[in-house]
């Protein structure tokens, strides 16, 4: 994926999930990631992009 095809897809989730209203975005997201773990069909894969994702998310809740 090229940088402008990143960011047209980022740019369509962002707006995805701002039509949807914060209610409902914890719940796309979870959906978003389970067809997406489906779709990537490694589970080492998903595991680490997991991890990735995460990494840094708990220092920053702490401050």
């Amino acid at each position: 994926m090229t940088d402008s095809d990143l960011d047209i897809v980022y740019t369509r989730l962002c707006k995805t999930m701002t039509e949807l209203g914060q209610p409902d975005t914890l719940l796309f997201l979870a959906r978003f990631a389970m067809l997406a773990i489906d779709k990537i069909d490694d589970p080492t894969v998903a595991l680490n992009l997991i991890d990735d994702a995460s990494e840094g998310m708990t220092e920053s809740m702490q401050q």
